[in-house]
This record gives C-alpha cells, structure tokens and sequence, in this order.
C-alpha cells in the first residue's frame, strides 16, 4: 500500500509525497542479495578451476542436447506413451483437487461461510501450501510406496491448498448485490452458490484450474523418478544419471517443451474466449 506524506511549504502550497514500502522492501531484498553475490564470489575457492576447459565442455555438452537430439534407450511410441503417462498423473490430480477445492473454498469465502470455518480452512490450506508439492510426495512415497499413488497424492494435497486460495478469493469478489438478491426470494445457501456464485465466477474458476494443470504437468515430470511414478520424468532421469545419455536429454527435453508450449497456447485461447477484455 502507498503511504503519503504531506508537506506544507513556507509560501503555503502542499507537497505531497508518495512512497512506496513495497517497492522499498523489493529493493533492499534485492541490493542485499546482490551484495552476498558478490562476496560470495570473492570468497569462492578457485583452486582447480579450468574456466576455458569448462565453457568448451559445457558447450560440447549443450551442443549434443540440443543440436542432435536422439532416441537410443526406447522407441517413439514409448516416448509418447511416458509422457501420457506424465500427463495423465498431472490431470488426475489436478481434476480431483478442484473438486476437492470447490467445496473447501465455499467454507473459506467470507461471503459464503462464518468466520471461525473461515479461519480453521484457511490455516489448514496455508500449511498445507507452506510445505513445498515436492516434499509432499516424498512424504506419500514413504507412507504409501513408490509410485503413481505417491506422484498423485502429493500433488494433490498442494493442489487442493492452492486452488482453494483461488476459488475462495474469486468468490468473494462476487457482487454482494446478486446475493442479497436471491436471499430475498427465500433461496437457501446451496442455491445462492449454484444460482449466483457459481456463473459468476465459473471463467475464473476454469482459468485457474488450467494453470494448476500446467503446474502438476511440471511437477509431475519432475516427480516421475523422485517418487517413482514413471512418465517421461523417469526417462529424462535415466538418460541423465544412468545412461548419460545428452542426446537422448535433449530429446526429451524438446518433448517436454513441445507438450508445455501446447498448453500454453490451449491457456491463451481459453483466455481470449472467456476473458477477451483481458487478452489485449
């Protein structure tokens, strides 16, 4: 929030100052970062370090990624198979945690709800979201086995504490009016949120689940070896760690970045249909 001081000059005029506190913090965060870069740098022990031998290595390695991509270890139809598969893992979760969210955030509106549901759902998802979707799966791994169970539940948890954020503040943004409206007529809650809530915020609700499916689909590439989920995360990690393998990382690479291009492109047209004022 802008904080304002006013001055009043000698001849009687008013000066008025506007600052930042936002803008402030920012940049002392950032100059303070800046400065432990730097020293870090200067601290750095660079005994050993070969910078020509390095870059030259780093180049030879970036130019077989991604200059001559290959498949060697499997075929293109498992290629599209695993990442399906990555897929699938990221829609899975992501559809059941919106179902999820949708009823979570109606107790998390304070438009909809009172305020001790409010406060007890709104502690419970900000923990939830506080722990990273990673370290989730990694907890389901250990409890429920390595697995797509693993992959699916972790990002599901986080899904759920993300999207209720979303949904619970989209619903406060509907027009109090449209509400006191149908509680005139005698409607009851359930009808309020079907009739009155739930067509005004239905293009939000549906942007928002697309961007927590472009989150799961990188997530659950990361988490095809973590949590031993498969999908083209396992493939990427074999090829890296076990087959050292950069053509085929470059391969997959482009592949993940093909899927995630589509999904961009999917996102910008939903956006253009259902938000056209804000797509200019």
């Amino acid at each position: 929030m802008e904080a304002a001081q006013i001055r009043r000059k000698k001849d009687g005029r008013i000066n008025i100052k506007v600052g930042n506190k936002v803008d402030q913090v920012v940049t002392w965060t950032l100059f303070i970062l800046t400065i432990l870069t730097i020293v870090a740098f200067v601290l750095f022990n660079y005994t050993g370090l070969n910078i020509k031998s390095a870059i030259t290595e780093t180049a030879h390695n970036l130019n077989m990624m991604f200059l001559h991509p290959a498949i060697s270890h499997f075929s293109m139809e498992e290629a599209i198979y695993q990442m399906v598969i990555t897929l699938g893992l990221a829609f899975l979760a992501t559809l059941i945690g919106a179902v999820i969210a949708f009823f979570l955030s109606l107790m998390a509106a304070t438009n909809l709800s009172n305020k001790w549901t409010v406060r007890i759902v709104r502690v419970v998802v900000a923990i939830i979201r506080a722990v990273p979707t990673v370290l989730w799966v990694l907890i389901f791994a250990i409890a429920a086995g390595l697995g797509s169970e693993a992959a699916i539940l972790g990002m599901l948890f986080h899904s759920v504490a993300y999207l209720v954020k979303a949904f619970s503040e989209a619903f406060e943004e509907v027009d109090k009016g449209i509400i006191e409206a149908l509680q005139a007529t005698g409607a009851n809650w359930w009808h309020i949120v079907t009739r009155g809530v739930l067509p005004s915020t239905f293009t939000y609700l549906l942007s928002w689940v697309f961007l927590r499916f472009e989150i799961n689909f990188g997530v659950a590439v990361a988490m095809g070896a973590a949590a031993g989920a498969g999908g083209i995360g396992f493939e990427l990690f074999m090829a890296s760690g076990f087959y050292f393998d950069l053509k085929e990382v470059g391969f997959i690479t482009y592949g993940i970045l093909i899927i995630a291009f589509v999904l961009e492109v999917i996102s910008t047209r939903l956006k253009k249909r259902y938000f056209p004022a804000n797509s200019n």
